[in-house]
């Protein structure tokens, strides 16, 4: 039976754009900047152990197998069908926690359009709920329809997620050069601690890096993928690394760390910041921008993801039914709207039991977890093709394979170390406790549903065969 046609409808642009709202993340500038001055130290770190290894693992993974698929393709050529199925439904239920944080964090920033009136519903998580599925259906349907369409929101919010950032690092420059920095930045500020509840949100920064791989997930809808996806990871790596720096840098120009948060200090400086130096009317807009690049990464996530399920079903691994295109629109209806009801789900228990603060942090760790499997199981297939022969169309890793099996080991390393710090509950939770439990519990869930659908889904093609 011949496997449904998807539209090849990304260029080079659509691709890099689709990048930049995938990756960038201005929440964790937030992050970042919370940490104070030693986060630009760290930033450097996570770029080379996790944001230099998975650009050349996807260059060489993708010019190999350009196909439709990604990770779930890469780790089936390397592994087998089982370590696949798990990989990509690991994958796949990342985005079910990572996009309610996403939205969370858009929530909690557009409420600076409305200022202090709309800013006292920062604790309420009744409105962190609402907005989160509104932004979910909205997201959804514009993919569901397609591409064509969809991508423009993936395009608007790539726009909206640098802008806002290049408009605080102007306005940072000014404030510096007029009054000086909230912040000091001398050698023992800009030195890592390496207390335990401190290095703690390394794993963050280095999750920050992640998704150079989604792009590959839609193979099957870029033009000339072989050739689009390496040259969009290289320009679009220097501008995500320019965005998380010098965002980082004016955050702290800005505001004192202790002041910053991660659910809406970016806000909280380019609100200070514009009030500073007199330009109070810009807070509004870039609420609406910083809001608008989140709905914009959610839109861009969930497409990526929604094509796991997808070629999953054309397998036999999960029902026919993921594996079907939409009669009208061409596109993975069915995995995409699955996805969608799910991630609702999740938006509604991460809240049970804690504050909109605790609800986020709980969402992020257990993002890190399950989204970071899939990328040990990437390093590792980086590491086996080594041995397994490539044609001449393929782009392999400089210097071959010695450099391509030291960087899958760092990259691996990465994804391990930051794995085991996301156990960790913030130090200001009130039920530390009920956050490992959330969080550890959840992501074994997750992984246990996994390996009972792939033995299901075996049984199932067993029979129908």
């Amino acid at each position: 039976m011949p496997q449904p046609e998807l539209r090849r409808v990304l260029n080079l642009r659509d691709v890099v754009l689709f990048y930049v709202v995938a990756i960038v993340g201005p929440r964790w500038i937030a992050s970042a900047a919370a940490a104070g001055p030693s986060s630009l130290v760290i930033w450097a770190l996570a770029c080379i152990g996790m944001f230099i290894p998975s650009a050349f693992a996807v260059l060489e993974l993708s010019s190999r197998y350009p196909e439709e698929g990604g990770l779930y393709l890469w780790t089936q050529k390397g592994f087998g069908e089982f370590p696949s199925f798990v990989t990509g439904w690991l994958y796949w239920a990342s985005n079910l926690v990572y996009l309610p944080g996403l939205l969370y964090f858009a929530a909690g920033n557009i409420l600076y359009m409305g200022g202090d009136r709309w800013l006292a519903h920062s604790a309420d998580p009744v409105y962190f709920i609402v907005f989160s599925l509104v932004g979910l259906v909205i997201a959804a349907w514009v993919n569901v329809i397609g591409l064509d369409i969809g991508k423009h929101l993936n395009n608007i919010g790539a726009w909206a997620t640098w802008v806002p950032v290049a408009l605080l690092v102007v306005m940072g420059g000014v404030a510096w050069w007029q009054f000086g920095a909230a912040t000091t930045f001398d050698a023992k500020a800009m030195m890592p601690s390496w207390h335990l509840k401190d290095i703690a949100f390394w794993s963050t920064l280095a999750f920050a890096f992640g998704g150079l791989e989604t792009a590959s997930l839609m193979g099957g809808e870029i033009k000339e993928p072989r050739a689009t996806i390496p040259r969009a990871v290289l320009i679009s790596g220097l501008i995500i690394t320019a965005i998380y720096v010098l965002g980082t840098l004016a955050t702290l120009v800005a505001l004192p760390a202790e002041d910053a948060s991660g659910l809406q200090g970016i806000m909280q400086a380019i609100d200070r910041t514009a009030a500073r130096i007199g330009l109070g009317g810009v807070t509004p807009a870039a609420a609406f921008m910083i809001s608008l690049g989140s709905l914009g990464g959610v839109g861009a996530w969930l497409a990526a993801c929604g094509r796991l399920p997808f070629v999953a079903g054309i397998d036999k691994a999960l029902p026919a039914a993921f594996g079907r295109l939409h009669p009208k629109w061409g596109t993975p209806a069915f995995a995409l709207v699955t996805q969608t009801l799910i991630c609702a789900l999740f938006v509604v228990m991460g809240q049970a039991g804690t504050t909109v603060r605790g609800a986020y942090g709980v969402l992020v760790n257990m993002a890190i977890i399950t989204f970071f499997i899939p990328y040990a199981m990437m390093y590792l297939s980086y590491i086996r093709v080594q041995w397994i022969p490539a044609g001449p169309e393929v782009k392999r890793t400089p210097g071959g394979r010695p450099v391509a099996v030291v960087l899958g080991a760092m990259g691996f390393s990465t994804v391990v170390i930051s794995i085991v710090l996301a156990c960790m509950p913030p130090a200001d939770d009130p039920a530390p406790l009920l956050a490992v439990l959330k969080v550890v519990g959840s992501s074994l869930v997750l992984i246990t549903a996994g390996v009972i659908l792939f033995f299901v889904g075996r049984r199932r093609s067993a029979v129908s065969d």
